[in-house]
């Protein structure tokens, strides 16, 4: 069934930069109807209006994904404007770049709290309207990194490692309930997230580059969606490595961001 984004209600968290920025113009070229939510509400009603100066239909929801009553809100008011939720976006994230010996807690909390409940509060605010109508679509921005621990960044990987599989159990026990369940898997893309890192990234992508894949990935109902073909294909190889192997590979400053 083709997927045609005229009138529907799409959901998009952390919606006022980066990807979710570039995924919220792009769909609203497209003719859907866009819940938009961040925490930077400024940013977010700017988005809105663009939007809306270019034909688009667009309601800017200022909120924390860190907050469950906040999501929940989020949603009542997208569904007492359009009715429903078809799609949720749920991309809002923090990354943290802090070496393990340096370890700090309430970083690390900062960034499970917002890259992993944050996406468990907005699933759950659109999860049973969807349920009750026996049809939608749940998207994950999770991220390559989420394949292994990577250098530096222990936090990020383990929360985009939480994310992924959390979807894979949605994506199962979803199975016959009319709900599509996709993971998306970006590398590099040119975002605040990447923004400050000393060494150049490799195949780094524009966000509206970005955002036309992952928007085709969703079209097509992908359960998972991985990319640039070429960091994702390297990222696979390295995730059956021995332990012993990509600890010396992982651990060579030539492979550190």
């Amino acid at each position: 069934m083709k997927y045609d984004w005229k009138g529907r209600v799409v959901l998009i968290t952390g919606a006022s930069s980066g990807i979710g920025r570039a995924l919220a113009s792009e769909l609203g070229k497209r003719g859907a109807r866009l819940g938009l939510t961040a925490r930077r509400g400024e940013e977010l009603l700017r988005l809105g209006d663009e939007i809306g100066r270019a034909g688009g239909e667009a309601l800017a929801l200022p909120a924390d994904v860190r907050d469950p009553r906040a999501m929940e809100e989020v949603a009542e008011r997208v569904r007492a404007r359009w009715g429903r939720v078809d799609v949720l976006v749920a991309n809002a994230g923090m990354s943290s770049t802090t070496a393990g010996t340096r370890l700090n807690a309430g970083e690390v909390g900062d960034v499970i709290s917002v890259n992993v409940l944050g996406v468990v509060n907005s699933v759950a605010a659109v999860l049973p309207g969807m349920l009750e109508r026996g049809a939608g679509h749940l998207v994950a921005i999770s991220s390559l990194a989420s394949y292994r621990g990577m250098p530096k960044s222990g936090a990020y990987s383990a929360s985009k490692a939480a994310v992924s599989t959390l979807f894979e159990s949605l994506r199962v026990d979803l199975r016959k309930s009319g709900i599509d369940v996709t993971t998306i898997h970006p590398g590099f893309i040119r975002t605040p997230l990447t923004a400050g890192r000393r060494k150049k990234l490799p195949f780094l992508l524009e966000p509206d580059d970005a955002a036309c894949r992952i928007i085709r990935a969703i079209e097509r109902r992908a359960r998972t969606y991985a990319f640039p073909w070429q960091l994702a294909s390297f990222v696979r190889v390295i995730r059956h490595l021995p332990g012993a192997v990509y600890d010396r590979l992982a651990s060579n400053s030539n492979f550190r961001e």
